[in-house]
């Protein structure tokens, strides 16, 4: 008698079925009975990855792709990974009329680039990738595609979706639920409740209108450690949950004894250990560029290199490791001349280091980073610095340790402005709210475990 096989349930093989269902939800889409199918992702769970092998997939049954990103930086990627992955394919890249091929495309001979869709050619590429921007443009006599794929989706204003809607019959949307949702700067309020509310993401919006397509979710994060997994889905994906793809003892961060440890290299200490830190700072109301605080993280990322900080993971086994270096690591801040004020501290030795807001830094990857909490020296808690996509980008950009830099206080604010965000008919509500986001965050933080403070 034959032996039952045994279903290997590990995060691999549950990313793999994942991805199987939704490549056969994709096969399913050519019978026309829904137009289209959702996948949700937590930070690092794979997103570009299954864009790239459903696009290929596709291609395999002799489909014609159309691929919708949010960035040129983007599409570059996912033009790059689809050129790497099939080098026989052509795969077309549409450009804007300033922009130019990067070099790094240039150099790949299975790229073609072109403004419009027929320069690429008398015989149109099965892969056809340009930012969302781009494609309004393409005039529908030049193309009809019966499947595009968007990345990025919660990113994409519904009105940018609308804009290029007729060229495609049924489309694939991956996307980050978790990370900030499209702005605007103007004012909004007359769309308010409409299910086509332009400022609404290109995803809830299509759902809104096609109730019964088909939502997936990708069930491993491959960036976030295991130390970090769970008090990311706990704060911002209480619906959409999901496992490290590490052990507890599969990522490692080591770092040389430091002589006389002061608050910095204790809180570098204990980063290292538990893969979070939260340096406290005085309390003090302060102006929104702090300088004092600006300082702190720049120290604190100076430190970090000075003292020989080596990770080992998958990405640098032991036993030699990988040395950090500042092109490893991220300072992320809420605004732009926060952003500054962190740039004028550091130090020429620390010349690589990345310092942008978390708009600027959606969908990027650092072995380390220092977050300059939004709520950090503020008198009250608007309803921009209680984003839950501000924060949740924030705190999910690395693959070992997250240090979070603020001025204590924060629960006592919280405390004070509970959420009162406006109700609306007919709009859904966001959930989880920033409030209580924000509140487990700092519920974490204050551990004694993650927690240093520097006195008066």
């Amino acid at each position: 008698m034959s032996t039952p096989a045994t279903i290997v349930d590990t995060p691999g093989a549950r990313a793999d079925a994942a991805v199987a269902t939704v490549l056969s939800d994709l096969d399913r889409l050519a019978g026309g009975t829904t137009r289209g199918v959702v996948v949700d992702s937590p930070p690092g769970a794979g997103k570009s990855t299954l864009v790239v092998r459903a696009a290929l997939h596709l291609v395999a049954r002799g489909e014609y792709v159309m691929v919708i990103a949010q960035t040129n930086e983007q599409v570059d990627d996912l033009t790059e990974r689809l050129a790497r992955n099939r080098p026989d394919l052509v795969v077309g890249r549409l450009l804007s009329t300033t922009r130019p091929l990067s070099p790094r495309l240039a150099a790949l001979p299975g790229v073609v680039s072109a403004k419009t869709i027929p320069d690429l050619g008398p015989t149109p590429p099965p892969i056809i990738i340009a930012t969302a921007a781009k494609w309004p443009w393409v005039k529908e006599e030049h193309g009809h595609w019966s499947r595009a794929i968007v990345d990025e989706a919660y990113q994409m204003r519904s009105d940018a979706l609308l804009a290029c809607a007729p060229l495609f019959d049924s489309a694939l949307f991956v996307g980050d639920p978790g990370q900030l949702d499209p702005f605007s700067t103007v004012e909004t309020d007359r769309w308010t409740g409409l299910t086509w509310d332009p400022l609404r993401n290109a995803v809830d919006v299509t759902l809104a209108h096609n109730p019964a397509m088909a939502v997936r979710a990708l069930p491993v994060s491959w960036r976030l450690p295991a130390t970090a997994a769970p008090l990311v889905e706990r704060a911002f994906y209480p619906f959409t949950p999901f496992d490290s793809g590490t052990g507890p003892d599969d990522r490692r961060m080591t770092l040389l004894r430091a002589l006389a440890p002061d608050p910095i290299d204790q809180v570098l200490d204990r980063a290292a250990e538990t893969g979070w830190g939260h340096l406290e700072l005085p309390f003090r109301q302060t102006l929104r560029t702090d300088r004092e605080l600006a300082r702190a993280l720049a120290d604190t990322a100076s430190r970090l290199v000075a003292r020989g900080t080596t990770t080992f993971c998958d990405q640098a086994p032991p036993p030699e490791g990988r040395r950090l270096t500042p092109a490893r690591i991220a300072i992320g801040v809420a605004h732009n001349d926060q952003a500054e004020a962190v740039r004028s501290a550091l130090a020429p030795e620390l010349d690589g280091i990345t310092v942008d807001t978390a708009n600027r830094l959606q969908g990027r990857e650092f072995d380390v980073t220092l977050v300059w909490h939004p709520l950090s020296g503020r008198a009250d808690a608007s309803a921009f610095h209680l984003e839950t996509g501000r924060l949740c980008v924030l705190l999910s950009r690395h693959r070992h340790a997250c240090l979070v830099v603020a001025r204590a206080g924060i629960p006592e604010l919280l405390d004070r402005h509970p959420s009162h965000q406006p109700v609306h008919l007919d709009v859904p509500p966001k959930f989880p709210d920033g409030w209580r986001a924000h509140q487990i965050v700092m519920d974490h933080l204050q551990r004694p475990e993650h927690r240093v403070q520097i006195l008066d």
